[in-house]
Parts: structure tokens; C-alpha cells; sequence
């Protein structure tokens, strides 16, 4: 009895056509779904021009926004860095959307279109869909809607108010954006197509509002001081989301301020949980693309040619520099991501009586990818790399820990490979990944309310490091603008409470005109 005949290959050359990303996205997709049992919004496949994909990336990667003179500077920017060979572009742009939009490079090889469609239609939409930190922050069923409505809005208050002064609120909320963010869930992912829906309601209880906040205010003489801590419960405070803070008591804005105010922290909130799983997320989308183009080989569905392109594509993707190699500059999250779950695949498969010892709950499973699964649906980058950075390839990369206190002459090596070595290495790698680390704590403490109306603000410092006072001051000049009245910034040290610098900003008087 003869073999079955091994299937003909999906393409002999680097042309491609619009039948053949049909061909090559229908093979893959038993292969995601069915072998790894991936888990995916619906797909919508978009092939792109090197310009567009450059203005995709001037509008932060969405397929509508509003417009800003910001992104044409950026457009500009990538442009002549582009023509001039200094820069590539991605291969492949993903949008957390329902359905998601994948853009794929017009310039692309057919096998380059074949491993996009595996990286981001199957591998980055998997991780939108299920990871807990996009279920809790994300709308993935309302984003382009709200983003078509806050085109729209925008546009609008243009023609109303001018562009001036459009431009100056938009200005000063992307300064703030960062800070913009909620960073404790709330019960449910807010539905962005009510939000759309609500602002004309929101423009009627405006006044409300305003006055509630602020009855207390004297207009004259000298007024009764309100208790400190009721002044503080009354305005919600602390508050750690700065842009939600002027949008609800922000004494001098006008309602179609708060309403951009609105719109910009609203979209920060949407990329807020791209920036705590960059590692995860991309890390994912590698190790599913490596699974399919392996079995798209094995099967004979891609010659070895096109295998040998994309293992050449790949292997430059997860490259990562050694610590003396001159070009190390960090970490590579393709690299670190791809790194641990490949060894999360080997210990499933192939542990070590110490693998057995490390990761007793997964070690010899046999099911990688159900582990990995839930990895994907249960961690962010802080904990990913916690939880499962391995001894194995703590020696493999050669990964150490130096002690470097500002009051020593001399760095030290605080930690090498033995037991407790591997843990204080991978517990320093991990709080690399703590966005609350890697991010300034500022709040908002109080309002003098009976005063000048002063807005006071604080810093929480780890580990001595304060802000750059010239970066804190051109921020905090857009922050007393959005207030209208001074604002005051207090860095203070998170376990003495000792104050290590301050700043003060005035509004700039012709701001509101």
C-alpha cells in the first residue's frame, strides 16, 4: 500500500496575491485552533502600504484617531528615517479590537505573510482575548467605535472653539497621560459605546457637580475652614489618576474640556495593559508563530527554503546580546518571552530532577500548551518572569545580579548561580517588569480650597530616584494650566517620609484665552 502523497506547497516563490493569503490563513487555521486550541476574536485582514503602515504608526497603531500635530511630527520623523535606510518597519500592526485587525505589509514576502498571520492573526489575538489584565481594562467590542466618536467630537469642538485651543487641551492631556490611568481594576471593563452614548448627559450634569465641589469656596472675607479630612473624602482624594481628578473638579474647565479629558484618559486606559505585558504578549506571539511555520514544514505545506527565510527572520527576532558582547542594552522581550516559554515547553516534556524541584506543579505534564495557555490568561510580565524565569536558563544566559548603591565607590555582585542566587536574580529581573516601579507614584493629596486654591500633589520615591526637575516643571506647566490656579508637587521618600524635593508651577495667564 502505498503512502499517502505529501501535500503540494503553499508557494514556491515570494509573490503572493489575495487567493494565496486565503489559502495560507485557512491552512493555519486548523493548525491554531483545532491542534493548539486557541482561543481568537474573529480576524480581519488588511494589506497595507509602507506609507500607511508609517501613519498607522504617527496614530499609535489605531485605524482612526483624531488629529494632533504631534502625530504628523511623528509621521515626518519615521518617514525620513525610513527613506533613508536607517529604519525598518513591522512586518504586521495588530489592533485589541473585535473584530481584530491585522495589517499586513504589502512589501512582505509570501512567507513573511505567512508567519504575520501566525504571529499577530493567531498568536497576539489569542493574548487580547484571554489574558486577564486585557479582560479586566479592555473593550475590545466598543474601542473602534469610541475611537470614530472621538474623532468626530474632536473635530467638532475644532469648528466650535478653534483649533488653538483645542489644541492646547490636547496638548497638556497627553502630557499627563501616563498619569491618566486607573491602576486598580474596576468590576467590569467599561463599555465604550456607552460612554460614546453618555456625553451629551455628562455636558447636563456638569453643573452639578461644580457646584457640590465647590460650595465651599469663599468669595470674599475670610470663610470657615472645611475639615481636612472631610475636604478630602468630598473631592475623592487621594487620586492617583490626575487626568480623571481635573476632569470631575477641575474648577475652570468647560465642559467640552472635560470631555477631551476624558477621551484621552480613556484611550491611556486602553494601551495601559500593552505596557505591563509587552514580554508576555510578544512572547506568545512568537512561540505560536515558531509551533505553526514548525508544522507548516513538517507537513509540507512550505518548502525549506521558505523555512530556512523564516528561521533566519526569526533567529533575528529573538536575538539577544550577552552582557559583554558590546551591544547589550537590556533585555529583548521577544527574546525573554519566546526564552521562558520555550523552557516552560522543555520542562513539560523533558524535566530535570531539578525542574521537579523548581516547578513541581508543571514538570513532566506532557501538555505544554495547556500550560502555557494559562500562563497566557493568568500572568503579566512582573509575575511571568517570577514565576517561571528557570535555573536552567538563569546559567544558560549567564545572568548575574549587581549591587550598586549611589553612596558606594564600588559595584558588587550580589548574587550568582546557587540557590539563593537564582532567586534574588529572578525576583531584581522581574521588579524590572513592575510598571508601579518603573513608574512615578504621584498623587493628588488636597486642595486649599479656603486659600488660593492651591492644587497639592505628591510623589512616593523608591529606592532615591526623583524626578528630572526640568522634564517635572514643563509637566506640571500643562498640569496648572488644566487647574487654573498653582500647583504644588512634594517628592518625599517612601519609608522615611522625608521630603527630597519640590516644585511649584503658576498657569500660564493667556492659557484659557
Amino acid at each position: 500500500m502505498k503512502g499517502a502523497l505529501a501535500p503540494a506547497p503553499l508557494f514556491t516563490g515570494s509573490d503572493w496575491d489575495f487567493a494565496l493569503i486565503n489559502r495560507i490563513y485557512e491552512t493555519i487555521e486548523p493548525i491554531a485552533l483545532q491542534e493548539m486550541r486557541l482561543d481568537i476574536y474573529p480576524n480581519q485582514i488588511e494589506v497595507i502600504s509602507a506609507e500607511q503602515m508609517l501613519d498607522a504608526y504617527s496614530s499609535i497603531g489605531m485605524p482612526l484617531f483624531y488629529k494632533h500635530w504631534s502625530f504628523g511630527k511623528q509621521f515626518v520623523t519615521n518617514e525620513m528615517l525610513y527613506r533613508k535606510g536607517l529604519r525598518g518597519l513591522a512586518y504586521e500592526l495588530v489592533i485589541n479590537s473585535n473584530p481584530c485587525i491585522n495589517y499586513l505589509m504589502q512589501e512582505n514576502s509570501a512567507t513573511m505573510q505567512t508567519l504575520v498571520i501566525a504571529h499577530a492573526a493567531f498568536g497576539h489575538n489569542h493574548f487580547f482575548k484571554n489574558n486577564y489584565v486585557f479582560r479586566q481594562w479592555t473593550d475590545a467590542d466598543g474601542i473602534l467605535d469610541y475611537l470614530e466618536f472621538a474623532k468626530r467630537y474632536i473635530a467638532s469642538c475644532e469648528e466650535r472653539h478653534g483649533q488653538l485651543a483645542v489644541e492646547r487641551v490636547l496638548d497638556a492631556a497627553h502630557a499627563l497621560m501616563n498619569q491618566g490611568v486607573h491602576r486598580y481594576p474596576r468590576v467590569r471593563p467599561r463599555d465604550l459605546k456607552a460612554e460614546a452614548a453618555r456625553e451629551a448627559e455628562r455636558q447636563a450634569y456638569r453643573d452639578r457637580i461644580y457646584d457640590d465641589l465647590w460650595r465651599t469656596v469663599p468669595t470674599g472675607g475670610r470663610a470657615d475652614t472645611v475639615p481636612s479630612d472631610q475636604r478630602r473624602a468630598a473631592l475623592g482624594l487621594p487620586q492617583e489618576n490626575i487626568l480623571y481628578f481635573l476632569e470631575k473638579s477641575g474648577p475652570r474647565l468647560e465642559s467640552w474640556q472635560r470631555e477631551i479629558l476624558r477621551i484621552v484618559r480613556l484611550i491611556a486606559q486602553y494601551f495601559y495593559p500593552q505596557r505591563q505585558t509587552k514580554t508576555m504578549n510578544e512572547g506568545a506571539a512568537t512561540f505560536t508563530h515558531y509551533r505553526i511555520m514548525t508544522a507548516l514544514h513538517e507537513r509540507g505545506w512550505i518548502t525549506d527554503g521558505a523555512f530556512m527565510e523564516f528561521i533566519q527572520s526569526h533567529t533575528g527576532v529573538v536575538y539577544q546580546p550577552s552582557f559583554d558582547s558590546g551591544h547589550f542594552g537590556g533585555f529583548n522581550p521577544y527574546a525573554l518571552g519566546f526564552g521562558i516559554m520555550s523552557d516552560v515547553e522543555r520542562i513539560c516534556i523533558d524535566p530535570t530532577e531539578e525542574d521537579r524541584e523548581w516547578f513541581g506543579d508543571i514538570a513532566g505534564s506532557g501538555d505544554p500548551v495547556e500550560v502555557l495557555k494559562d500562563i497566557w490568561a493568568n500572568y503579566r510580565d512582573e509575575s511571568f518572569v517570577s514565576q517561571y524565569l528557570s535555573p536552567h536558563l538563569i546559567r544558560q544566559w549567564r545572568l548575574f545580579k549587581i549591587l550598586d548603591h549611589e553612596g558606594e565607590a564600588d559595584v558588587r555582585v550580589d548574587a550568582i548561580h546557587d540557590e539563593r542566587g537564582y532567586r534574588r536574580i529572578r525576583r531584581a529581573l522581574s521588579r524590572e517588569y513592575d510598571i508601579a516601579r518603573q513608574e512615578p507614584d504621584i498623587q493628588v493629596v488636597d486642595v486649599d480650597l479656603a486659600g488660593d486654591r492651591t492644587l497639592m500633589l505628591e510623589n512616593t520615591v523608591s529606592d532615591g530616584v526623583v524626578l528630572e526637575s526640568s522634564d517635572a516643571n514643563l509637566v506640571l506647566q500643562n498640569l496648572a494650566n488644566l487647574w487654573g490656579y498653582e500647583v504644588a508637587l512634594s517628592e518625599v521618600d517612601a519609608d522615611s517620609r522625608k521630603e527630597l524635593q519640590s516644585h511649584r508651577c503658576q498657569p500660564q495667564d493667556d492659557w484659557m484665552r
